[in-house]
């Protein structure tokens, strides 16, 4: 997730990539920041001592040593992002100096082609400045709104978890278009340009997906009958319990 959002602010001229600075414990993930022209590094203080806004993408077990080794070096100046799902910004700001401006971010994997659908969540030192500031950067990468922090678990089970969901049901329409006849390749194409349609008259026309789907049935077409088909199958009340049981394992992970 560090290096879509790196190539997101790169290649949308947010930042020039040598004023990128990236920390890892080894080589194994700095090779991909260098190829962007990025510079690296081994020390988590290096980054804090010359960078003003800083990215904490670490694994959320992971992210309470790193604070504790940084909290010495981070003044004033800092904008301190986490990108580490679970972890609360009560707990960013225990481990930090006292008013530090914290902000927590949730992103989804479509960040690393620019369509991500992120949200954003202040802390309590954190002003407007400070989250206009990353909006308008990660605007680079998809799409970001400001939300309660109590949002942020519900938007892991609908859109972190949802790319999943989303790519199963991609799948069984291929599959669908497989049994019928139509060679694979093709019907993997055809979904996911449809799922990629149908998202962006959505988003363009601001729709209600209800209002979309109406527009496409016609009285005994085709449409409605698979339509009563996906009812009889539970589709709905899936999708609706996937993205239920996905934020409470996220609530469950941040307690812990």
């Amino acid at each position: 997730m560090a290096e879509a959002i790196a190539q997101g602010l790169i290649q949308a001229g947010k930042v020039e990539a040598q004023h990128v600075l990236v920390s890892a414990p080894t080589d194994r993930n700095l090779c991909r920041f260098r190829a962007l022209g990025c510079q690296t590094t081994h020390s988590n203080r290096e980054v804090l001592q010359s960078c003003s806004l800083v990215f904490f993408a670490t694994k959320p077990h992971i992210l309470p040593a790193v604070l504790v080794e940084v909290a010495r070096v981070v003044t004033a100046e800092h904008i301190l992002v986490s990108v580490a799902a679970g972890v609360s910004l009560s707990t960013l700001e225990e481990l930090l100096p006292p008013m530090a401006r914290v902000l927590r971010v949730s992103p989804n994997l479509p960040c690393v082609v620019q369509e991500g659908a992120m949200v954003m969540a202040r802390g309590r030192y954190a002003g407007s400045d400070e989250a206009r500031l990353l909006r308008t950067l990660l605007e680079a990468c998809g799409q970001c709104e400001e939300v309660p922090e109590a949002q942020v678990d519900v938007h892991t089970g609908l859109s972190g978890s949802g790319v999943a969901f989303v790519c199963a049901f991609s799948e069984a329409l291929a599959e669908g278009a497989i049994k019928m006849g139509m060679p694979s390749g093709l019907a993997h194409r055809i979904a996911a340009q449809t799922l990629l349609g149908t998202a962006k008259m959505l988003l363009q026309k601001g729709q209600h997906p209800a209002q979309l789907r109406t527009d496409v049935c016609t009285p005994g077409g085709t449409t409605i009958y698979g339509l009563h088909a996906l009812e009889q199958g539970g589709l709905r009340a899936a999708a609706m319990s996937a993205v239920e049981a996905a934020t409470c394992r996220a609530r469950e992970l941040s307690r812990k």
